[in-house]
């Protein structure tokens, strides 16, 4: 094999295996699994971020692109919480507690046309934005519906037959 064809090979396979990588971080991937805390997570920069959005509160679990936990010590961020579109932002600031975790409280609630806008900002890195909707539906919570419905022709589940 000729030189030129052995750096383009070796140039195929390292650009596929990018296109790889890259395509198993987007929404859908994420989506379609379960997230560490049934939050939702989205990649933003160099981390992995899951957000657990509730009445009133917002916590930020922040992972390396591996989900091990990063330290959020001496960081902070900020996020835009909008319910609907058109509608009034809540501005809510993100502290760090714990290992892993920026939480901010503040006046909102959780509908499924909230929308959260994260912004996150850590010692010795660029400040990155992720944006989540915490009630999407997603496949995986299709899936656990469906599960928790009996299925057609059984009785609650129970489908076997008695001898």
């Amino acid at each position: 094999m000729s030189k030129s064809r052995a750096v383009a090979l070796l140039v195929a396979v390292l650009l596929s295996g990018i296109s790889m990588f890259a395509g198993a971080h987007d929404e859908a991937y994420f989506d379609s699994r379960e997230s560490a805390h049934g939050g939702q997570t989205r990649m933003a920069g160099p981390y992995h971020l899951e957000l657990v959005a509730k009445d009133k509160e917002i916590v930020l679990y922040v992972m390396d692109h591996a989900d091990r936990p990063l330290s959020t010590e001496g960081g902070g961020g900020k996020a835009n919480v909008q319910i609907g579109k058109g509608k009034d932002n809540t501005s809510i600031k993100l502290e760090p507690e714990g290992e892993n975790l920026l939480k901010g409280k503040g006046d909102f609630s959780v509908t499924p046309q909230t929308v959260v806008t994260v912004f996150v900002d850590l010692p010795g890195q660029e400040v990155t934005t992720a944006r989540f909707i915490p009630l999407k539906a997603t496949a995986k919570t299709a899936r656990k519906q469906n599960a928790a419905k009996p299925q057609a022709g059984s009785k609650n589940g129970h489908d076997h037959h008695h001898m």
